[in-house]
């Protein structure tokens, strides 16, 4: 025994070695790349990082194709892996300018660069050379995730057309660089049409936020503006008791895009179907779906079908609550409007649950919600942050973090909060830098539109935009925690595209906590916590109207995959939406919800695969039944969840990662019982459920 004493002792002083390298590799990498806004580039010079990174890809690309002799890892799996992360530096900057810089004309060359980088994306899944080199691969001695990554990447080539004849893989490119344009030109007309509506006198903001009120003085002329950005119009549409400024207001939010838009989805749909066709799929849907959890249009529809059986019983129950709330004031009402879908919902918590939600905000001022979302981070996924100061970036609100794993960097961010003219209006989390372990560190950008504090103004949020700013925050460690893989292609969030966000929902559930709450949510004026007892009603209320915004999830899916089921020539957008609100919603809808999809943003990001967001809520609350409710963040559940979902990245499937963190494949038992925690579920509900799913599964085994 005495004899191994020194053998232990050189294997633990190598191993200090080794961590101790690794840190300091990490380190320097850290001080090495700059943050990606360095220099503030003009647009010349912008162009240039685009071009190089693209000539870097090129080169890359050739150094396959010039190979001679026997295919390795290194000579053919690396410089493919290379090419990738090159071209997806370019998009990545590209799409991310498109949507953010304060510029007009610079996001207009942005727009250009990501049709450029989107085209080198395409020639490369459509490269023959690349494909048959990477087919020649023998990777039975690599790892398991090389493995994965391999057979991955030669699905997708061919799902691309790599093993079409030429004209048809000429077509196909051509194709795809005519639907990355048509993409861009729909986000850009949603961004760029802010509308709004006049009011003349105060009094009709009756109702709001007293903060909401003073920030919205009367112009010269004395009338009062209200816009469709986010800030703007969810306090109107939920406290505003003048119903006619909320059904102006839900109009003209309608109206963004529109009719612009109509005709873009109109190509966008025929250029899909053209490029679903030619790869042998009956339609854009069957054909989105083949590298998914989900497997098939079929199985899409049969999941939306299964959500409305499910959600049905307890819509009705809150529908009926809803018109008794409304009665109380409109005496002889028989149907709840769209418009009044946010503020009878209000009215019924606080009359139930005795909760207003006005009374949550005071405790969410943006600094401090912004240093609590980070603090809560850091202990859930075991990080710390810390903030580069004065970094340059592309709007001077912009804030550059940086991420590490005990003092080790693993990765950087970027926080762009608030509205400004031009900016994408909604909220995401936005790729920036694939990361590869000892070569680039993970970079991700976070994308919202919350308020903005002043010297007199707290920027006091909702409970739903914190919960907004957590999911996205979400995305983004989801993006550097499975940013440490070997190669880029496998990196951040690489699964199938129908889990990415399971994780963000499942984050959602955390905040619910009190104890996690109170850590952070502290009134602006006085510094108290938020108490227990008020974060308890908030949960009861906010049991109230889950099934209806199931229901709308469903209809909002049901639109996503009725417009790229088929034939676009047998298709009617205007008639898709107005049927899928009536199969799937109980409310009556407002003029212009026809030409909802003017301004339904995920028909060109997700195109039929809107289902992502309630597949992935079925399985985030089935993570989440691992998790102790009351301290979500006690034990070491939240570390065994990084290891096991966000680390691997996507270097297996997603349902391996699933069924590695809970044991067994998802069901929607967990789902059913948040989803009716306000109203019992019959047990015929809950067999019929347990069937459609164990029959879904089968079906999709079978894929």
């Amino acid at each position: 025994m005495a004899a191994e004493e020194p053998v232990k002792t050189i294997r633990l002083l190598l191993l200090i070695v080794i961590s101790f390298s690794l840190t300091a590799a990490a380190q320097d990498l850290l001080k090495s790349q700059q943050p990606i806004w360095t220099g503030n580039p003009d647009v010349s010079a912008f162009e240039k990082m685009e071009n190089d990174h693209l000539a870097k890809a090129q080169t890359s690309i050739d150094a396959i194709v010039a190979v001679k002799g026997q295919r390795t890892i290194e000579n053919t799996l690396a410089p493919y892996d290379n090419a990738v992360r090159q071209i997806n530096s370019a998009a990545y900057l590209a799409g991310l300018m498109q949507q953010v810089h304060p510029e007009s004309a610079f996001r207009d060359h942005a727009s250009a660069m990501l049709g450029k980088s989107s085209a080198a994306q395409a020639a490369l899944s459509l490269n023959r050379d690349v494909y048959n080199a990477l087919a020649s691969l023998d990777t039975s001695q690599g790892d398991a995730g090389t493995r994965y990554y391999v057979q991955r990447t030669l699905l997708e080539l061919r799902l691309a057309g790599v093993n079409k004849d030429d004209a048809t893989r000429a077509r196909l490119k051509q194709l795809n660089e005519q639907l990355t344009n048509q993409e861009s030109m729909f986000g850009r007309n949603i961004d760029d049409d802010k509308r709004s509506v006049e009011i003349s006198d105060r009094s009709e903001l009756e109702g709001l936020p007293e903060d909401y009120i003073a920030q919205h003085k009367p112009g010269t002329d004395g009338r009062i503006q209200i816009t469709t950005d986010y800030p703007d119009f969810f306090p109107a549409m939920t406290y505003a008791k003048n119903d006619n400024l909320r059904r102006k207001l839900m109009i003209a939010f309608l109206d963004r895009a529109y009719p612009k838009n109509r005709a873009v989805l109109k190509d966008m749909m025929n250029t899909r179907y053209e490029i679903a066709t030619l790869l042998g799929y009956q339609s854009w849907a069957d054909y989105n779906a083949a590298d998914k959890m989900v497997g098939s249009g079929g199985n899409i529809a049969t999941f939306i079908h299964e959500l409305d059986v499910v959600t049905r019983p307890a819509e009705q129950k809150e529908l009926a609550i809803l018109l008794a709330e409304k009665q109380k004031t409109h005496p002889g009402a028989t149907d709840v409007w769209d418009y009044e879908n946010w503020y009878y919902p209000e009215l019924v918590r606080r009359a139930k649950y005795n909760f207003d939600s006005q009374s949550v905000r005071p405790y969410f001022p943006y600094e401090e919600v912004k240093q609590g979302i980070l603090d809560v981070a850091a202990r859930f996924f075991h990080v710390s942050f810390q903030r580069e100061k004065d970094a340059p970036a592309w709007d001077p609100s912009v804030e550059t973090w940086d991420v590490f794993d005990n003092g080790k960097a693993i990765g950087r961010f970027y926080l762009d909060m608030h509205p400004r003219p031009g900016k994408y209006s909604h909220a995401a989390m936005f790729q920036v830098l694939d990361g590869v372990r000892g070569k680039q560190l993970p970079e991700a950008a976070l994308i919202c539109n919350l308020p903005a504090p002043t010297a007199t103004d707290a920027g006091l949020n909702d409970y739903g935009d914190v919960e907004t700013f957590f999911h996205e925050f979400g995305h983004l460690m989801n993006w550097i925690l499975g940013g440490q893989q070997r190669w880029a292609g496998i990196s951040g969030l690489s699964p199938e595209m129908d889990f990415v966000e399971a994780p963000s929902q499942m984050l959602e559930d955390l905040l619910r906590s009190p104890k996690v709450l109170a850590s952070f949510a502290h009134h602006y004026k006085t510094g108290e916590p938020i108490p227990a007892e008020l974060v308890e009603r908030m949960n009861r209320a906010s049991t109230f109207l889950r099934a209806g915004k199931v229901a709308q999830q469903n209809g909002f899916a049901a639109i996503s995959y009725d417009m790229y089921k088929s034939n676009p020539a047998k298709l009617e957008p205007d008639a898709i939406c107005n049927a899928d609100f009536h199969n799937y919603l109980f409310l009556r809808m407002s003029p212009g919800t026809e030409h909802f999809y003017s301004t339904f943003g995920h028909l060109a990001e997700y195109s039929s695969a809107y289902y992502t967001y309630m597949w992935d809520k079925v399985i985030a609350e089935d993570f989440f039944s691992e998790f102790n409710s009351d301290d979500p963040l006690a034990g070491e559940t939240s570390m065994r969840y990084r290891q096991l979902i966000l680390e691997p990245g996507g270097s297996m499937p997603a349902s391996d990662l699933v069924k590695n963190f809970l044991g067994r494949q998802q069901n929607m038992d967990a789902f059913e019982r948040w989803m009716n925690a306000e109203f019992a579920t019959s047990p015929q509900q809950t067999a019929h459920v347990q069937r459609s799913v164990a029959d879904r599964q089968a079906n999709i085994s079978t894929q």
